[in-house]
């Protein structure tokens, strides 16, 4: 049943962006993409962030996690905000960036974007964060400035995450390509949509998706 739901969307993705009404189409399905790849990528890094989570953590800094995340649960963000605030600064082991990027996600759900992306980006650049959690949230910052940034915005969080080898490539390339393609450049776009084509280990749901992107640009003529 889940092949034959990515197989409908992919199929009426493809069909809305060959439309003259491709802004609209990215309105239309942006959430979903967004919420496919932040799975891909928390998928990506689950094990890494579990064992360095549970090898220096403590149980009082668990217990007050556990607990925010229940307030964020109980529809009281701004009481989760507080007690993750609380833990960035007063926990230990993991927990303190743990919180942090809790603390983003809860920015974004309260409409909050730049606060989130400020957020996010922070912990991008934390030399004591594990790298897999860093570049989870340079991902999560760029996904959000597709829509509110430039291009240049979105690159300084995540070119580095496109280099061959990184697990998140894929996810990155398409940030990138769909970062260009919203301002018009469509020669770059096509270009890093056409390296997840290329590259047989990118995960199919990405390589659709890059291949619709290739074969719109293809039709508007404007990436010669």
């Amino acid at each position: 049943m889940a092949q034959h739901d990515d197989d409908s969307f992919i199929r009426e993705v493809n069909e809305e962006l060959r439309s003259d009404q491709v802004k609209y189409a990215w309105k239309r399905f942006r959430p979903a993409v967004i919420a496919i790849v932040v799975l891909i990528v928390g998928g990506a890094i689950a094990k890494e962030s579990y064992e360095w989570w549970d090898t220096r953590s403590s149980s009082q800094s668990g217990d007050k996690f556990l607990a925010a995340l229940q307030l964020a649960s109980q529809d009281k963000p701004d009481d989760a905000l507080a007690a993750f605030e609380a833990l960035e600064k007063d926990g230990t082991g993991s927990y303190p960036v743990l919180a942090r990027m809790r603390a983003a996600s809860l920015q974004q759900a309260k409409g909050d974007m730049a606060g989130a992306i400020a957020s996010f980006s922070a912990v991008g650049k934390d030399g004591h964060a594990p790298q897999a959690m860093r570049d989870l949230a340079k991902m999560r910052a760029a996904w959000l400035l597709i829509d509110t940034g430039t291009y240049e915005q979105v690159a300084a969080e995540v070119q580095a995450v496109a280099n061959p080898g990184n697990p998140l490539a894929s996810s990155a390339r398409e940030a990138l390509g769909l970062a260009a393609y919203k301002v018009g450049d469509m020669k770059k776009a096509k270009e890093w949509f056409q390296q997840i084509a290329n590259d047989a280990s990118a995960p199919r749901n990405i390589a659709n998706r890059a291949q619709i992107m290739l074969d719109n640009i293809a039709a508007s003529g404007k990436a010669s």
